[in-house]
This record gives C-alpha cells, sequence and structure tokens, in this order.
C-alpha cells in the first residue's frame, strides 16, 4: 500500500511542476509567468485547490501515445481572491502550446459547471496556439462544448478572460462571449486568422501585433476592455476589476465601509464653461462625484466620445456611462453607442446601480455613419437602457438634444431619478440650427440676416436652453446645484436600493443586433 501512495505522491508532484518543466524560481515583471505562477499570483495564499491533476489526453494518432503530460496543458481549479471564491483556468503554453485537446476542453467544462453550481466567478488565463490539430474534430468539439458554457454562465456568474499569450482561430470566441477582456501588452494576440492567411487571401502584409495585439484591440476593434504592460499588472487588474462585482446574479456587489460626512463639492462648481462651444473632462465631474480613487475605466481608450467604468458611492458599487465633450464634442455614434450598450447591460445582469452623466449634443451625422448602421446600434443602448430594471439615476451637466436626449437614461425610458445642473439645455437642436429653421422666412426678409439670425437664437435659447421646462413637465426631478450633486445621489440611490420590477413575461426579448 505504501508504495502506491509513494507512486501516487510522485505522480502529483510531477505534475506540479508541469510534466518536468523546469521551475523559474524568479520571473521579473517584464517576462512572462507560467501558468501555475499566474495562479499562485492571482489567488490568495495557500487557497488554490487544483482538480484534474492527473488527467492526460487520449490521443494515440501522430506518436502523441508517447507524449503524456499530467493536466493535458491546463490548470484548473478554485481558491479566494480577497477571501471571496472564484474558479480559475489557466493554459500551459509549455504543454504542447497549450493547444486544446478533448480533455483540456473537459476540465474547462467541469471547472465552468461547477462555477455555476456554486455561484462563483470564473477567470479564464488564456495563453493557448489553438486546437490541438493531431485530434480533429475531437478539439473542435471541445471548443463548442466551452462556447454552450459561456452562453449558459452569462448573466448569472461573472466571466473575466485574461489574454496572456496567443489566442487564434475558434479560441477566440471563448473569451468574446465573456464579461471583460484584459490583454497583455506585446505578448498577447487575438484574431480569427492570422497573418499568414491574410496575406494569402488579401495580399495583405501585416503583423500579428498589427492585427491582433493588444492596442489594436483597445483602440480599434473594443474587443478588449483593458490592457495591461505585463502579466502582474494583468492579474492585479483582474483582482480590482473583481472587487466590483458581486459573486453572482443573486447578490449584490460587496460594499465598504463609509460613513456619511459633509457631502458638497465645490469643485463642481464652474466646471462647465459659459461657453456652450467649449470642452471640458467629463472625468472631472465623475472624480467629483464619487469617492477618492476608485474610478475603474472600462474601454478607455475605445470610443473615447463616451465613458464607462465602475465606482464607488458612499461605499457602494456603482457603473457609470457619461458623454466626454472632450471626443467628437460628446456625440453618440456607432462604436459608443455598441459600448455603452454591451455596459449597460453587464451591470443590469448583476445588479449594480447606473448613473447617467449627459452632454451629448445629439446622433453623430454623415454617410459612414449612417450606411454602417448607426440607426440599429443607436437603438441598442436605447434598448439596453430600456429593459435594465437596476436603480437608475441621470444627471444631465450641459446638453440634451434631440433623439440623443431620449437615449440617454431619459425619465421616458423608465429612468428612476432625473436631475439637471442649472447650465443644462434640453431641446430637439441647438439654438443656431432651430432659428434657422424655424425663423427662415423671417431671416430671409431681414435687411440683416445675420444680426436676425443672432436675435432670434437669443431669443430660442432663452426659451430652451435651460432645465426649467422640462422640469416643469416633470421630466426632470429637480434642478441642483453642482456642489450638491453627490449628497443628492447618496441619498437617490439609497432610496432606490431596494427597488424591484415586474417583467412582462416572455423568453427573451429580441434586442437588435
Amino acid at each position: 500500500m505504501q508504495k502506491k501512495i509513494d507512486a501516487l505522491n510522485a505522480k502529483l508532484e510531477a505534475a506540479r511542476l508541469g510534466g518536468g518543466e523546469k521551475r523559474i524560481e524568479k520571473q521579473h515583471a517584464q517576462k512572462k509567468l507560467t501558468a501555475r505562477e499566474r495562479v499562485t499570483y492571482l489567488l490568495d495564499p495557500g487557497s488554490f485547490e487544483e482538480l484534474g491533476i492527473l488527467v492526460t489526453h487520449r490521443t494515440t494518432d501522430f506518436g502523441m501515445a508517447d507524449q503524456q503530460y499530467y493536466g493535458d496543458g491546463v490548470v484548473t481549479g478554485y481558491g479566494t481572491i480577497g477571501g471571496r471564491l472564484v474558479y480559475v483556468f489557466a493554459q500551459d503554453f509549455t504543454v504542447f502550446g497549450g493547444s486544446l485537446s478533448e480533455t483540456h476542453a473537459e476540465k474547462i467544462c467541469k471547472l465552468m459547471d461547477l462555477a455555476v453550481r456554486a455561484g462563483a466567478p470564473v477567470i479564464g488565463l488564456n495563453d493557448s496556439g489553438g486546437a490541438r490539430i493531431q485530434e480533429g474534430v475531437r478539439s473542435l468539439g471541445g471548443y463548442a462544448d466551452i462556447f454552450y458554457r459561456n452562453v449558459q454562465a452569462s448573466g448569472v456568474v461573472p466571466q473575466l478572460s485574461a489574454i496572456m499569450g496567443p489566442c487564434a482561430g475558434g479560441a477566440v470566441y471563448s473569451p468574446a462571449m465573456t464579461d471583460f477582456i484584459v490583454m497583455v501588452e506585446q505578448t498577447s494576440y487575438m484574431f480569427v486568422t492570422g497573418p499568414n492567411v491574410v496575406k494569402t487571401v488579401t495580399n495583405e502584409e501585416v503583423s500579428s501585433e498589427a492585427l491582433g495585439g493588444a492596442s489594436t484591440h483597445a483602440t480599434k476593434s473594443g474587443v478588449a476592455h483593458r490592457t495591461a504592460p505585463n502579466d502582474i499588472a494583468c492579474l492585479e487588474d483582474l483582482k480590482t476589476l473583481l472587487s466590483y462585482l458581486p459573486q453572482n446574479n443573486r447578490e449584490k456587489a460587496p460594499a465598504l465601509p463609509y460613513e456619511t460626512g459633509p457631502e458638497w463639492r465645490d469643485q463642481l462648481e464652474g466646471l462647465v464653461p459659459d461657453n456652450p462651444n467649449q470642452p471640458y473632462d467629463m472625468h472631472q465631474v465623475i472624480e467629483g462625484i464619487i469617492d477618492a480613487d476608485t474610478f475603474y475605466e472600462i474601454h478607455r481608450d475605445y470610443a473615447e466620445n463616451i465613458i464607462t467604468g465602475f465606482a464607488r458611492l458612499g461605499g457602494k458599487s456603482l457603473g457609470i456611462i457619461a458623454n466626454q465633450p472632450l471626443a467628437l464634442a460628446g456625440v453618440l455614434d456607432s462604436d459608443s453607442s455598441r459600448k455603452a450598450a454591451r455596459f449597460t447591460r453587464f451591470c443590469d445582469s448583476f445588479n449594480i446601480p447606473l448613473l447617467v452623466l449627459v452632454d451629448v449634443p445629439g446622433f453623430l451625422p454623415g454617410t459612414d455613419q449612417e450606411w454602417h448602421g448607426i440607426i440599429v446600434h443607436g437603438a441598442k443602448l436605447l434598448y439596453a437602457l430600456s429593459e435594465a430594471t437596476v436603480p437608475r439615476i441621470t444627471l444631465i451637466t450641459r446638453k440634451a438634444y434631440g433623439g440623443a436626449y431620449d437615449v440617454m437614461n431619459s425619465k421616458h425610458i423608465g429612468a428612476d431619478l432625473n436631475y439637471a445642473w442649472p447650465s443644462a439645455e434640453i431641446a430637439v437642436m441647438g439654438a443656431k440650427g432651430a432659428s434657422e429653421i424655424i425663423f427662415r422666412k423671417e431671416i430671409a426678409a431681414a435687411e440683416d440676416p445675420a444680426q436676425k439670425l443672432a436675435e432670434k437664437e437669443a431669443e430660442y435659447a432663452e426659451a430652451f436652453a435651460n432645465p426649467y421646462r422640462a422640469a416643469r413637465r416633470g421630466f426632470i426631478d429637480e434642478v441642483i446645484l453642482p456642489r450638491e450633486t453627490r449628497r443628492k445621489l447618496l441619498r437617490g440611490f439609497a432610496s432606490l436600493e431596494h427597488k424591484t420590477v415586474e417583467q412582462p413575461r416572455r423568453k427573451h426579448g429580441n434586442i437588435p443586433l
């Protein structure tokens, strides 16, 4: 019996060493960590419990029977982060390039099934060359099994993906269906077809980094929600992100201790310029409202005309959507609408209240936007906010024009509380454009058309370039001073903490995809 125990212990030790892989005692932050080092760094010390450590592949073709490694290229198990249960898998590039086999996929699927049953987040550390070609359709079936579980877990438990090496072909679709993706700069990439295939089919010369690197997906495609300079920073990013999220869709995100004090914020006064065409940084408004140093931005470098991210208000987790006047004057376009819609649906899935800060002159005009479907993309944000049942508060800081006023969490689509600063302008369009239409004949007949236009523009602005007409109709609950914004929001969200909404009975809605 003792011999059997000793033999089993030897197998376990061999598996923990990565099938004979030489251990690296110390890694510099600039270098890639091994799969086990990543898991060890991510989880609380001593909390990791590994599953499937003795699993090996079943392939006998192409000489694979003689190449058996314990774990089969993926480390799976559970542990804690900040004392909270999480399930983790980390692909091991040192074993067959981290390629996905039938058993490799089975390990990940079992882990995801456990996570859903336990009601705990799933974190995937991706570093794989793709499907294991020696297994043919069995590896492709393994990917499909994982995809199916991504969908079943969606909106049930948070799913986080870190791309820490190659991720190509079918492998990209699992991270794409998770809630958030963090990519490591210079050492990771994602693409459906690599540079060689691209060159063969389209004759384009492109590097892996330019085609699917972290910078590309953070700025151009929006596939990556965050980027990190190295493995350590990436894992720290995941820990921070997780701190804003609940364990599952039946719970609320953990709150930090908070003592209410003087909640006036004088730094908010004067942030909005008197000139309606002069930009300002909406980040300053956000920082003046939330708990100090708690803003965690999502998609910072993509569709910069809208800001999305998590923060804390009174110690509690909050989702923020805000137009950014510094980029395209804060207009809504296709990319920003999709970005905000996706973020809205995540927050609504996991009981995270939403604060919407509005300074929007409308939707971006032009043939490019129209031909690329701004109608349907704008409708996604409208649909997502209309569908959301979490507490929703809107603050209009300056412009709220046209259909964009409706879309940006107006009272008409179910917002709970709507505030406006005295600087707010709520109208169909700006005073100049409206005057040119309404008073066209008078302006044309005037001796000095330019002067007449200026007069009519001032007349229209006097009537509509303020929030009071909307407040009289009940579309704005209160016009507040900037300095009292934080206090109003703390009380507003506290009043909505136990909000419940009865939804119509249906299988699911049909969002305009």
